[in-house]
């Protein structure tokens, strides 16, 4: 965000701020603050929630993970979404 968006108030789309919370979990991970990924299930209600806007899915079809190993953090999220038909 820029420093005149901020006081123009200009409008992120739903991209930017998923991506910007994504990165404030991450982050908070990282410095360790919290031994075990306490926020999946929470992450995983949001990403259902922003999806099912667009797409009708399932919520078995959405798996969150995260994997470490080392100083290496992935978190890995699988979406099924259902087959297009035209």
């Amino acid at each position: 965000m820029g420093f005149l968006d901020f006081f123009l108030g200009q409008k992120k789309s739903s991209a930017n701020v998923a991506k910007e919370r994504l990165q404030l979990i991450l982050a908070h991970e990282r410095n360790g603050r919290s031994p075990s990924p306490d926020y999946l299930p929470q992450l995983q209600r949001e990403l259902l929630a922003v999806i099912s806007k667009y797409v009708s899915i399932n919520p078995e079809d959405l798996k969150v993970h995260v994997e470490r190993q080392d100083n290496l953090e992935v978190l890995e999220v699988k979406i099924e979404l259902p087959e297009f038909r035209r």
